[in-house]
């Protein structure tokens, strides 16, 4: 038997709209250091999910720690965006990645 918990997060309906501005973002000039803002940038993924799941503040994960926690998850955020990956799988991932860094209450 696991002693993991599941957290309160849910897949959120994918961003759409700010996906195709994300995706433009990362193949306009230097595309590297693009990619790093729309990864962890105040308008970026990390910032948005934020917003959707800040219950994680209620267990203790600061909005740093998360943003760390997607930065290590951006080459499939990245497949994501470059639409190698559907949005379900990504963040389900993600969820999963979250789920095991998240500090037990």
């Amino acid at each position: 038997m696991s002693n993991q918990r599941a957290l309160p997060l849910h897949v959120p309906d994918e961003p759409v709209r700010l996906k195709a501005a994300w995706l433009a973002g990362a193949r306009a000039g230097d595309g590297g250091a693009n990619v790093g803002k729309i990864i962890d940038g105040e308008d970026g993924i990390a910032a948005w999910l934020w917003q959707r799941w800040r219950v994680l503040s209620l267990m203790g994960v600061t909005p740093k720690e998360f943003t760390e926690m997607v930065i290590g998850y951006r080459r499939e955020l990245w497949l994501w965006l470059a639409g190698e990956r559907t949005w379900n799988q990504a963040i389900s991932g993600l969820l999963g990645r979250v789920e095991r860094r998240c500090p037990i209450p």
